[in-house]
């Protein structure tokens, strides 16, 4: 039986849905849809569907639908997880070669559920990216523009910030070691790219059993542009600016113990981010 977890508030979502319907009724394939009504309820009905012994779940949105069914998973390693990127980011899709839309359903039909890492958080679990700093800033600026797609929204929130943002002082543990940095942005790759295709972290790989600690210094504001330029192009790990780290668990604490973290876009008030990998911890249906 096919779980399939959508997202109705994801523009033309009704046709996806009887698209996937049509399909999946064609083929004779048992399936159940369920349709979240707000903020949190995709999570609670992951939860209540693995708490019950179902172990085939499909999310279809984005990469906020898919963290709020890994959150709500109650052993990762028991479930078969497909995704049908149908949000404005789909970034983790992009890492996992998972087509948009229905052709997402092949992988899922057709292929085999192999084994892919995911980061803990403490009390909550990120499939993409989480970070602290001036991302926290950009995704709240971009929750408040109502037109564009996902990447210029992206583009356009981080130049806003970047004309306001003083940088973030912290404090970074990794592989025992413990370091502070005046950061631009501190992230925790398990994906490669954020804000609807940015290349963060192009090195980082879904399946190697490590995360990619990335640490960006605060550059001089006259230095901004050009670095911003670097980012977009996936040229950011090349430059002095950038400390990049393979690790298997972080911890990043804002020194001043105020701030925000963000998990895959979702933001929540917390000034540390601890985080480790969990290695193959979660089969889905992918490239």
């Amino acid at each position: 039986m096919l779980n399939v977890i959508v997202n109705p508030h994801v523009r033309k979502m009704d046709r996806l849905v009887a698209e996937l319907a049509q399909r999946l009724t064609a083929r004779a394939v048992p399936y159940r849809i369920f349709y979240p009504g707000k903020a949190g309820d995709a999570r609670e009905y992951a939860k209540c569907l693995t708490e019950a012994g179902e172990t085939q779940i499909v999310a279809v949105g984005g990469d906020g639908t898919l963290n709020e069914v890994l959150c709500g998973l109650r052993d990762p390693s028991r479930v078969e997880l497909g995704l049908i990127p149908a949000g404005t980011g789909n970034d983790f899709a992009a890492a996992a070669g998972i087509p948009h839309g229905a052709a997402a359903l092949e992988l899922i039909l057709n292929g085999e559920a192999k084994p892919t890492d995911y980061i803990e958080c403490g009390g909550r679990r990120s499939m993409n990216i989480a970070g602290m700093g001036i991302d926290v800033e950009i995704l709240r600026r971009c929750a408040a523009m109502k037109h564009g797609t996902s990447r210029s929204k992206y583009f356009f929130s981080l130049v806003a910030t970047l004309l306001r943002y003083r940088g973030r002082r912290i404090a970074v543990t990794a592989d025992g070691t413990t370091r502070e940095y005046e950061a631009l942005i501190a992230a925790v790759c398990n994906g490669s790219q954020l804000g609807g295709g940015i290349p963060l972290c192009p090195a980082a790989k879904i399946d190697d059993g490590l995360l990619e600690l990335v640490v960006v210094d605060c550059p001089p504001r006259i230095k901004l542009l050009p670095e911003l330029v670097r980012l977009m192009r996936g040229k950011l790990l090349e430059r002095p600016i950038t400390h990049r780290v393979s690790c298997k668990a972080v911890k990043i604490e804002a020194v001043d113990g105020a701030g925000a973290v963000q998990y895959d876009g979702e933001i929540f008030a917390d000034s540390v981010l601890d985080a480790r990998v969990v290695s193959g911890g979660l089969r889905m249906f992918r490239s």
